[in-house]
């Protein structure tokens, strides 16, 4: 059937002089892209197998020249018979051929014309006028011209020739910008029909504005250009805008047309390469949050190396006090919460450890508690140490800082010291705190945080409130759970634990087979301590280092205040000191006191853990822990 196909396309006669034509032959139907059939000498220039080039497209045997394959087809259709140079054959081999193609229309019964192709080997044929032919068409002018425009769109309206097959899309356009024709894949991408673009000014139509939304002048579109130049252009980062006014990412190719050395118009061929452009941002954005990440990573063991190498108290709270025990009683309760804690009382009481005590019995234990010492901080660098900066954002920001708050993501914050920081930053802080929302200085970008703070003081804000240097609604967001660090002198039964502790192992300057004598043990706890825990800390490091003959030197300043009457003081601002199970009793009181005001929603807007300041999860475990199912 094939080959009657063949004899019927030629002839009889015809067929045997194909075949044994000296003179490398093909013959093509373009209007479905095939070889239908090759003569021997074309196998043997080419270097393919007969049967392989029956398989094979016109396009496939000349890759990425579809606009040149497409302009030659139909000057060939045009005028029966043409030339051109400017196609070139790929061997089987892989090298490229230079030839000269002579096409002839082979007319069809009942059907649109095939194209004979007779080739000759330019490299055996240095000296022929390969442009004869070509200028023989060309010569028409404008006129010529538009007669292809016509054929091209004569051609689009049937869903003939190779545009249809093509994957990219293709439009041409003639020396004013009009457009020629379209194929239908650019139909597709651009969501305009052939029938609403051609004759229209496709620069106005797709190619109006920059990426940006702002106006895209003719003059420096790419596309134009080659109507000055002559030159191809190839460009890979601009957008098409569609009919819907959505734009699409493209990379495209501008061929110039000539007539007689002078443009008359062009082919342009594009690919939609948006999937691949997001592809690429995705990446983008993908190694920008590892290299964030790594420089968070690398500030927070910064940071971690620093409090190692400051860190001078010990981890555990000492003590056996009724005042240290209510203490812990309250560490135990605000834990689970992510309540803001105050906690109150006089320099050296340890203030910090109680905040470290409340962070690792948290559920945020796994995440770092970041100390702030406020009254340590500059002025002018509050902002940069709490919030972090970006490079430029003032002189000597060379590069981007993360700030505390980000350190302290997913932890706890402890700010020593708040009552120092300044009146103009408070309310930042207070945003912070309630929205969990900042901006780093130099900076637009909100950031958010899931930070719990800790805040610590010995000044009396309440005071400072009242003397216009510490914001009211600030101090309330603090000091939802207040905690008060009892001074030493009202624990005087933990001094020998501390003194104790000190020397054997807190000590900076250890020194073998010391004690602690009763003698020693009755001095020390007469004195006040104004300076508390860390008084004694140092006080007991001296002793050790002024130690002779296995005798502690006690040195304590003069005029110490006899200790007063052993009676018991009560902590203050504790109230009644609880039993463990009558703090059992009082949480469970008071969470279902909390379900039962929430009509027994639990989680969300307006349920008990809200209203408790704690995390549903916290709440749920409660709940279960104090057999509270039936609330």
């Amino acid at each position: 059937m094939e080959t009657s196909t063949r004899s019927g396309a030629l002839g009889r006669q015809a067929q045997n002089l194909f075949e044994f034509s000296a003179e490398p032959l093909l013959l093509c139907n373009p209007h479905a892209d095939l070889i239908a059939d090759v003569n021997p000498a074309a196998c043997t220039l080419l270097g393919y197998d007969r049967a392989l080039l029956r398989q094979m497209r016109i396009s496939a045997l000349h890759p990425g020249q579809l606009p040149a394959l497409i302009v030659f087809t139909e000057a060939v259709f045009a005028r029966g018979a043409y030339r051109t140079t400017s196609l070139i054959p790929r061997h089987a081999a892989g090298k490229e051929l230079r030839v000269e193609y002579s096409g002839s229309a082979i007319p069809q019964d009942g059907g649109p014309p095939w194209l004979l192709l007779t080739i000759a080997d330019l490299d055996e044929r240095r000296r022929r006028a390969v442009d004869a032919a070509a200028d023989d068409f060309m010569g028409g002018g404008i006129a010529a011209w538009q007669r292809v425009e016509r054929v091209f769109r004569d051609i689009e309206r049937e869903n003939q020739l190779i545009l249809r097959a093509a994957g990219e899309g293709i439009y041409g356009v003639n020396a004013e910008g009009k457009t020629t024709f379209v194929n239908p894949v650019a139909e597709r991408i651009l969501g305009w029909s052939a029938e609403e673009m051609v004759g229209r000014d496709i620069h106005s139509m797709v190619h109006h504005s920059h990426p940006d939304g702002s106006h895209y002048d003719h003059e420096a579109c790419p596309i134009y250009a080659a109507f000055r130049d002559g030159a191809v252009h190839k460009v890979d980062d601009e957008v098409f805008w569609r009919k819907d006014g959505t734009p699409v990412w493209v990379e495209y190719t501008s061929t110039p047309i000539r007539d007689r050395n002078i443009v008359v118009g062009a082919v342009i061929v594009f690919r939609d390469v948006s999937q691949r452009r997001e592809a690429d941002e995705r990446l983008h954005a993908a190694l920008a949050e590892v290299d964030q990440l790594r420089a968070r990573l690398e500030l927070e063991n910064a940071y971690l190396q620093e409090e190692i190498r400051t860190e001078t108290n010990p981890r555990g709270i000492i003590g056996r006090s009724q005042a240290i025990r209510a203490v812990l009683r309250q560490v135990e309760l605000v834990a689970p919460t992510d309540a803001s804690v105050l906690i109150t009382g006089e320099s050296g009481t340890g203030k910090e450890l109680i905040a470290r005590a409340i962070h690792d019995a948290s559920s945020r234990a796994d995440r770092p508690l970041i100390r702030v010492n406020c009254a340590a901080i500059p002025r002018e660098l509050f902002e940069s140490e709490f919030f972090g900066h970006v490079k430029g954002a003032f002189t000597g920001a060379l590069r981007d800082r993360i700030g505390r708050f980000e350190l302290a993501d997913g932890g706890t914050l402890f700010l020593d010291e708040v009552g120092e920081i300044p009146l103009e930053l408070q309310g930042k802080l207070l945003r912070v705190l309630q929205e969990g929302h900042f901006e780093r200085v130099g900076e637009e970008r909100t950031r958010s945080v899931d930070v719990r703070v800790i805040a610590a003081t010995n000044r009396d804000l309440k005071q400072e409130n009242q003397r216009g240097r510490f914001r009211e609604d600030l101090y309330f967001r603090l000091n939802v759970f207040p905690v008060v660090s009892v001074p030493l002198r009202h624990r005087r039964e933990d001094i020998p634990l501390l003194a104790q502790h000190f020397l054997s192992s807190g000590s900076k300057a250890p020194r073998s087979g010391l004690r602690l004598s009763e003698a020693d043990m009755r001095r020390l706890s007469r004195y006040d301590w104004p300076g508390n825990v860390r008084e004694l800390q140092n006080v007991i490091e001296r002793a050790a280092i002024l130690a002779q003959n296995g005798r502690l030197r006690i040195d304590l300043p003069d005029g110490s205040s006899p200790a007063p009457p052993p009676v018991p003081e009560p902590a203050p601002e504790f109230g009644t000191i609880l039993t463990d199970e009558e703090m059992r009793q009082q949480e469970r009181a008071n969470i279902a006191a909390a379900i039962k005001a929430c009509n027994g929603k639990i989680s969300g807007g307006g349920g008990a853990a809200q209203l408790l300041a704690m995390r549903p999860t916290t709440l749920a475990s409660r709940i279960k822990a104090l057999g509270l199912r039936g609330c």
